[in-house]
């Protein structure tokens, strides 16, 4: 059963926090971790590295709030060559009380949505890794196979051309209610997918709303700080994060120009920016 809670939007905040290198720093640009501008979205979270992607857990929405993955043409090449394994599992690197379980996806609608993506695994052992739900969040069916398998699948095929590209996937909690599985487990209303490409110097983002028929647009990196609060490249200049990348774009795209608003999220304000994750969590005993 998905209940309903109201999610209190926060202010932003300055200086950004959690922003620096991690213990698995392959997997993110410049060694340094995709920063949360937002501090309400820091309480509870945990990074996990695994060998082809590291992610930013949150023990409040019980999902990822990034996952970082360095893609490279050699790892595409050994993406091709393995099997997916479909072998979805609580992750036993968390406390209990803080990670989702198998059983809170059953029958609630949605799927178990890869941030990180299965058809990145380079091999047997990160696959398996790819399934653990730590790397999951709640996912439109029609989203998770249709629009964004389309994106993930352009998204290699630019690393494959470019040689290397850092990836951060996550989702966002957007608008005056969220939905959850169980009351434990928070439903995004929006995903991005931000891309730096580093022997072309370009970066940008995709955004798309967590629902049916939903389109993609293409934002800078500057913009999804804005819209997600947390920069997915703070190593980067601000030049190159103020412009949006022109990322290979699947049906039903559009990009973003600077004073355009769309079907996602408009650019948020300190005071419209998600930070009410803490206020949500307080919903489900209430």
């Amino acid at each position: 059963m998905i209940a309903r809670l109201l999610v209190v939007l926060g202010v932003l905040a300055a200086p950004p926090a959690l922003a620096g290198p991690i213990a698995c720093p392959q997997h993110v640009a410049e060694g340094q971790a995709p920063d949360l501008v937002d501090p309400k979205l820091a309480p509870r979270t945990r990074v996990l590295c695994y060998e082809a992607f590291a992610v930013l857990h949150s023990g409040l929405t019980r999902t990822p709030l990034w996952s970082a993955e360095r893609l490279t043409r050699e790892r595409l090449e050994g993406a091709r060559r393995t099997d997916r394994a479909d072998t979805f599992h609580a992750d036993p690197n968390l406390p209990r009380e803080e990670r989702s379980e198998v059983a809170d996806y059953a029958r609630s609608g949605f799927d178990r949505g890869h941030m990180a993506p299965a058809g990145d695994m380079p091999d047997e052992r990160a696959q398996e890794e790819s399934f653990s739900l730590a790397n999951m969040v709640p996912q439109n069916p029609d989203l998770n196979r249709n629009l964004w398998e389309r994106v993930e699948s352009a998204v290699r095929d630019l690393a494959g051309r470019a040689g290397e590209a850092f990836v951060v996937t996550g989702p966002i909690f957007l608008g005056a209610e969220v939905e959850s599985l169980r009351g434990r487990v928070l439903v995004p209303t929006h995903l991005y997918k931000a891309v730096y490409v580093p022997s072309r110097r370009e970066a940008g983002a995709y955004l798309a709303a967590n629902e049916e028929g939903a389109g993609v647009e293409v934002v800078s990196i500057g913009e999804l700080a804005r819209i997600a609060g947390i920069d997915a490249f703070p190593a980067l200049p601000p030049a190159l994060k103020g412009a949006a990348a022109r990322l290979p774009v699947p049906g039903k795209a559009r990009r973003r120009e600077p004073d355009r608003t769309g079907s996602v999220p408009p650019r948020a304000s300190p005071d419209d920016l998600v930070s009410g994750i803490l206020e949500a969590i307080d919903g489900f005993t209430r």
